[in-house]
């Protein structure tokens, strides 16, 4: 039997342990999966018309409070419906909308989609947003629910085990084992749904299906049939004291709100889902203990059995006579969870040591990442443009497929965080300012020039002079720090597998390309 207070406590203790990976995991939880609204909204919203852009890149500007809106003045005109969204109740309803649903999620896409059929003409206004649906469905199932799933898995692995990384929310790509838990979050998610529509229904299933992620953690092969038989049996007679669970955190979502949304980044997420993992810990080793059906596939027993350091080389001595894909690397730290022991494990390209972050770059390293970065923010401006408007961008300073300002941003960093790669928080608030300076400075810049749109962010509540905001920042900060971590290293390392002589040649046409594409520019905007 479990009791809230020992849940709470517990949570609060392994929370102080591990603060600082917490935060950061559902930190990147709520940006890229958008699983805590309360928590980005504030981010992205707009003091004019209560409009929400989320965080995440591909987002419509349009919020989902006037996605709803929009529809029932298309298909509900002069209605009971339309006279509510019209009213006082009806801009309540909008901003708890805004504030407790993702802009990602694929039902509002469809929503966005059925509106442009019926205001606009067939073409790229109506193509691109059906393209949408299908890459929100997309991300909804192999990137939102994986990540989810990452989460949780990482909250269970630190009860025990304090150092364990952040990267820890990938390590079902680095598993190579996606489908699997993909289908069985799909039918969770569509099973929540059908059985929403009745409401009363869907709150009990909310509670019988709470588990399932937690179970997919632990065991990402279980079939889908016993995954929803162990949630169903976990929350057996439980469902009651989950709902109280829930409402005991109300005070701290409230006061999140006050503070638009920053507790909840630094307290309050880390606190409620590592409360709902002791939970779960707790269900497990009592179900386990019980023998009751299906317990085998809660398989995970070093989740609660930290072995010794006899233990484990005893267990990697075994391990090496099998010659698994860890046969040849140290795959145990103090106070990590020996990735050898888990019950899957990944091939052997998986496990290989990874390319260094800190390593160094050459000169030609430094111009070739500057025009690859460019060429690579041009690519993500663009389509981000037509997803969320279905149009080309038309502020593009420069012919040629590059924006200069992600290559400097990137050689910048580069340069500033050479020795700072082993701290990431640091990394990312240094990132957060960097960007930050710089697109004020090239906002400051525009705005002199008058044949030049410049960006204007005066109607998003967290902005400074109308030329940076905070939703911005954040996202650009965590390119960043991709950029530093995954990008250029990689990068750089199929670069110098080419011969110097061949390094030379692709920096100087790229930069004879860069010059002229610069002057011609700058020769006709003169005119």
């Amino acid at each position: 039997m479990w009791k809230r207070k020992v849940m709470k406590k517990k949570s609060r203790t392994t929370l102080k342990q591990n603060y600082w990976r917490a935060v950061s995991v559902c930190f990147l939880i709520a940006v890229l999966t958008a699983a805590y609204p309360l928590s980005t909204t504030f981010l992205s919203l707009r003091t004019d018309t209560g409009q929400t852009v989320d965080v995440v890149p591909f987002t419509p500007d349009v919020s989902n409070s006037e996605t709803v809106f929009e529809t029932v003045k298309h298909f509900f005109s002069n209605t009971f419906l339309q006279d509510f969204y019209q009213g006082k109740a009806g801009e309540a309803a909008g901003l708890l909308t805004d504030l407790l649903t993702p802009v990602t999620s694929p039902f509002f896409s469809l929503l966005r989609t059925v509106n442009n059929f019926v205001t606009d003409e067939l073409g790229l206004a109506i193509i691109f947003p059906v393209i949408g649906i299908a890459a929100a469905v997309l991300y909804q199932i192999f990137i939102n629910n994986i990540l989810l799933i990452g989460e949780k898995r990482f909250f269970l692995e630190t009860h025990n085990y304090h150092h364990t990384p952040v990267s820890k929310i990938f390590f079902l790509y680095k598993l190579r084992c996606v489908a699997n838990p993909a289908w069985i979050m799909l039918c969770r998610s569509f099973f929540q749904f059908v059985w929403s529509l009745t409401i009363v229904g869907g709150i009990i299933k909310h509670y019988e299906f709470s588990m399932i992620p937690f179970i997919l953690a632990e065991n990402p092969k279980i079939s889908r049939k016993n995954a929803f038989f162990l949630s169903r049996q976990l929350t057996h007679r439980n469902k009651w004291k989950l709902f109280l669970l829930d409402l005991s955190f109300i005070g701290w979502k409230l006061l999140s709100a006050l503070t638009l949304g920053l507790l909840d980044f630094f307290y309050v997420n880390p606190y409620i889902t590592g409360c709902r993992s002791e939970l779960y810990l707790s269900l497990r080793r009592n179900y386990v203990l019980s023998r009751a059906a299906c317990y085998e596939c809660l398989s995970d027993s070093t989740l609660e059995h930290v072995p010794t350091e006899d233990e484990l080389l005893i267990m990697k001595a075994l391990y090496d006579d099998s010659q698994g894909p860890y046969t040849k690397m140290t795959s145990f730290k103090p106070d990590q969870y020996p990735a050898f022991l888990f019950s899957i494990q990944p091939p052997l390209r998986a496990v290989r040591y990874p390319v260094n972050a800190d390593r160094k770059y050459d000169l030609l390293s430094y111009v070739f990442l500057f025009f690859a970065f460019s060429a690579f923010g041009w690519l993500l401006e663009l389509l981000s443009c037509l997803f969320r408007n279905g149009t080309l961008p038309d502020n593009f300073l420069l012919f040629g497929p590059w924006i200069p300002m992600y290559g400097l941003c990137g050689i910048l960093l580069l340069t500033v965080m050479k020795r700072l790669m082993d701290k990431p928080a640091l990394v990312f608030m240094l990132n957060l300012i960097i960007y930050s300076a710089a697109e004020y400075a090239v906002n400051w810049i525009t705005d002199k020039d008058p044949g030049v749109s410049a960006v204007d962010y005066s109607s998003y509540l967290l902005n400074l002079n109308g030329r940076i905001y905070a939703g911005s920042s954040v996202i650009y900060a965590l390119l960043g720090c991709a950029f530093l971590y995954y990008l250029a290293p990689r990068w750089d390392s199929l670069f110098t597998r080419l011969t110097r002589a061949k390094r030379r040649l692709i920096c100087a046409v790229l930069s004879i390309l860069f010059l002229t594409d610069l002057a011609l520019s700058v020769y006709i905007r003169t005119l």
